[in-house]
């Protein structure tokens, strides 16, 4: 097939943050092109976000229905490929659930959806018409976070014994959901957000992010949320004990009111011959000690790096990489996968690691335990 794969976007029209991130690391590799949209709920600001994006008017849709429904109908050298999913969480579900029905593969934002039921609803979904599904975990497309994956898989570390992972924020640290802030409303609104505030929006990330690297699942955990600001519905703070399923234990934090915090996703994890850590803020560095060695510092890029980190950079060794290009890590490697399928090829296995919806479930799924420990008063759960 020699064309770009084709998407349509749901969401993301104008004046939202994560559309546009979502439509630059598509468009990173030239592997996808953007051809159609229903940007917003809002027919006539759906179609205003179309002509900004140069789209032709007559794929600009006034809503994710009108959409699928009229793209099903073009050729197949003409409609999309697949969906982009980047509205708010509880409109997650309804257009990733019509896409597969009528046969389109589906990229979608985290976490995987409002609640469990609709959650098992996709996974049940995506089995059934056996497309593909991927959902953006950005942060396990940084190089030195798979290197750090293909350190654990290859026992460097030795087993796993010990996980910290911290994702630190302020910029909730007041009640700003009570300004035009757009984000912060819906991320404080429990009907759009769901049954947590910070444990859904960031906590799942250190969540998955920990599995990612360690290959290991949460069997259990203890979890005490808080709610600091007045007035704020959901939890702007979580404290998390976990147990591992190979008998290791972990500490996990995700907070929103840590004031002057910016964005300080960081992790541990320390086996019985060695540790690594590594800091979303300073991404490209990987700190990896040792029992019978010295500290080493590997970089993006560098010599001597694991195959996964390697095809995941894209410049050369001291070329600052960051948050887009991890983003387009995983649109890269979900694009490889369309194209095999359209093709009827096999792709590299390589191409294959993205968080699928079994990581979409696993994440409600800990959302879900979180919160039932902590009106538990801090209960241990099994997950």
């Amino acid at each position: 097939m020699s064309r770009k794969i084709r998407m349509g976007m749901i969401g993301g029209g104008i004046g939202a943050f994560i559309g546009g991130v979502h439509r630059m690391a598509a468009a990173l590799d030239g592997e996808i092109e953007l051809v159609c949209g229903a940007f917003s709920s809002n027919p006539e600001r759906s179609k205003a976000s179309g002509e900004e994006l140069h789209l032709p008017a007559n794929r600009v849709y006034g809503s994710y229905a009108e959409m699928i429904k009229a793209e099903k109908k073009l050729p197949l050298g003409e409609r999309m490929d697949f969906v982009s999913i980047v509205t708010p969480n509880h409109v997650h579900y309804g257009p990733a659930k019509m896409a597969l029905d009528n046969g389109f593969h589906v990229i979608c934002d985290k976490p995987l959806c409002f609640n469990m039921r609709e959650a098992k609803t996709l996974q049940n979904t995506v089995e059934k018409t056996g497309l593909i599904f991927a959902l953006t975990h950005n942060y396990t497309g940084y190089p030195m976070v798979k290197q750090a994956k293909a350190m654990v898989k290859h026992g460097d570390l030795g087993k796993i014994r010990k996980v910290v992972v911290e994702y630190p924020q302020g910029w909730l640290s007041t009640k700003l959901e009570d300004s035009d802030q757009k984000q912060a409303a819906w991320r404080t609104d429990p009907k759009r957000s769901g049954v947590a505030g910070a444990i859904g929006d960031i906590g799942t990330h250190a969540e998955n992010l920990a599995e990612y690297i360690t290959g290991l699942e949460i069997s259990e955990l203890c979890a005490d949320l808080s709610t600091f600001v007045d007035g704020r519905l959901l939890d702007d703070d979580g404290n998390i004990l976990l147990r591992f399923n190979n008998g290791a234990k972990g500490v996990l934090h995700a907070s929103q009111i840590s004031a002057g915090e910016e964005n300080a996703l960081n992790i541990r994890v320390y086996g019985e011959k060695g540790g690594i850590e590594w800091h979303q803020m300073e991404p490209n560095t990987l700190i990896t000690k040792w029992l019978d060695k010295p500290m080493q510092i590997l970089r993006t890029g560098g010599e001597g790096l694991y195959p996964e980190s390697s095809q995941s950079s894209r410049i050369p060794a001291g070329h600052p990489e960051g948050y887009l290009e991890a983003f387009a890590t995983i649109y890269k490697n979900f694009a490889k996968c369309v194209r095999a399928r359209i093709d009827g090829t096999t792709v590299d296995p390589m191409f294959e690691d993205f968080p699928t919806v079994a990581d979409g479930v696993r994440g409600m799924e800990f959302v879900d335990k979180v919160v039932k420990s902590s009106k538990k008063g801090a209960k241990w759960i099994k997950l």
